[in-house]
């Protein structure tokens, strides 16, 4: 039996490019004028802060690399976009056509060819010049930094640590703080997972990694307070790793600073334990232990702390994790100084905002479970 050869394809060869090309380019141009005019004159606080509210001096920089990035990106979107639904469109089978219909056979175009390669290739080249440009200007900046100060990721808040400070403050209980108009570093690493730091106003962001110090420089230039957050998810309490960060003139910085090497010599005092009540340290614990340590299991019973059920009498753990005997003292110091070690990091006592008072109620608590 003879088998019927499908009809040849039908070739429809239109005017031009079609007969709404023209009219269709220039409405595409007219929305790209008017969206880069938006990108380059008009505030996108909807996008990013307004330049008004940039707070460092690579902000300028990096709001110019980001508009430039927009204004290329909309113009190729709304061409490409716009194009492939009018081709689309214009293109189409009509009723009763061949399903072999082809529009405008088009074959090598090496003109066009040409041009679509080299116009995005100088495009590129062109965004990773300015991109080294404003990466060299924040790591390796031409004046040395009157400032070094490190902050350390946590599950779930940061930790703060200055020059002359013997001890470390941590969020939400306590603030970073900067200089106005002074060049500073911050070091940046984790102690857990990987973490994000990132203030927005300072458009810096970079990653905190376990086993790795990574860095910022800047000088801020205006004075306020900005919010830090953690733009990596990192756990179950992802959202609530929150800090805040007060740039103020160098005097009240100085004075800050010398106020916050009292307060954590101050914590860092013996407390006493007596009248220590297990009910309120009880009552304490599931406000600000339970997230990370489980009272009713054991060593190995974790969440992200070890469980504390047995704390000072359990025979497979004769000792704290910072290798003392589990007597009420050597609890409390650990409730006070915090804890860094193999098994995770445990904030001090201005991180959980733990009182003389909550220490002693919360030692009573914990040498109760056995």
């Amino acid at each position: 039996m003879s088998q019927v050869a499908p009809s040849a394809p039908q070739i429809v060869t239109p005017k031009g490019l079609g007969p709404g090309f023209i009219p269709v380019t220039i409405v595409m141009t007219v929305i790209n004028i008017a969206v880069m005019f938006a990108v380059l004159y008009l505030p996108l606080n909807f996008l990013l802060p307004s330049e008004s509210n940039a707070a460092s001096d690579s902000a300028v920089s990096i709001d110019g690399l980001f508009k430039f990035m927009t204004v290329f990106g909309v113009a190729i979107t709304v061409y490409v976009s716009g194009y492939t639904a009018y081709f689309a469109f214009v293109f189409r089978r009509r009723p009763g056509e061949s399903i072999y219909t082809v529009g405008v056979p088009i074959h090598d175009a090496p003109k066009l060819e040409f041009w679509w390669t080299l116009l995005p290739t100088i495009l590129l080249v062109v965004l990773m010049g300015l991109t080294i440009s404003v990466w060299k200007q924040i790591q390796f900046p031409d004046t040395a930094a009157a400032l070094t100060t490190e902050v350390v990721g946590h599950q779930f808040n940061w930790e703060f640590r200055y020059p002359g400070l013997n001890g470390s403050l941590y969020s939400p209980t306590s603030e970073m703080h900067l200089p106005y108009g002074k060049p500073v570093k911050i070091l940046v690493s984790s102690a857990d997972v990987i973490h994000q730091f990132w203030v927005p106003e300072f458009r810096l962001k970079v990653s905190a990694v376990p086993g790795m110090v990574t860095q910022l420089n800047l000088t801020p230039t205006r004075a306020g307070r900005f919010d830090i957050s953690c733009s990596e998810y990192c756990g179950a309490n992802h959202s609530i790793m929150q800090g805040s960060l007060v740039v103020e003139s160098p005097d009240a910085f100085n004075k800050w600073l010398a106020a916050a090497k009292v307060q954590v010599a101050n914590a860092s005092g013996t407390i006493s334990l007596a009248g220590g009540d297990p009910g309120v340290g009880k009552t304490t614990f599931s406000q600000k232990c339970a997230a990370c340590h489980n009272a009713g299991g054991t060593f190995d019973q974790k969440i992200v702390g070890p469980g504390l059920l047995h704390v000072t009498d359990d025979p497979a753990h004769p000792k704290l994790v910072d290798d003392k005997p589990p007597t009420p003292e050597d609890i409390a110091e650990i409730l006070v100084k915090g804890y860094t070690g193999p098994i995770g990091a445990m904030p001090n006592r201005q991180a959980n905002g733990l009182s003389d008072s909550d220490i002693a109620n919360l030692v009573a608590y914990l040498v109760s479970l056995k």
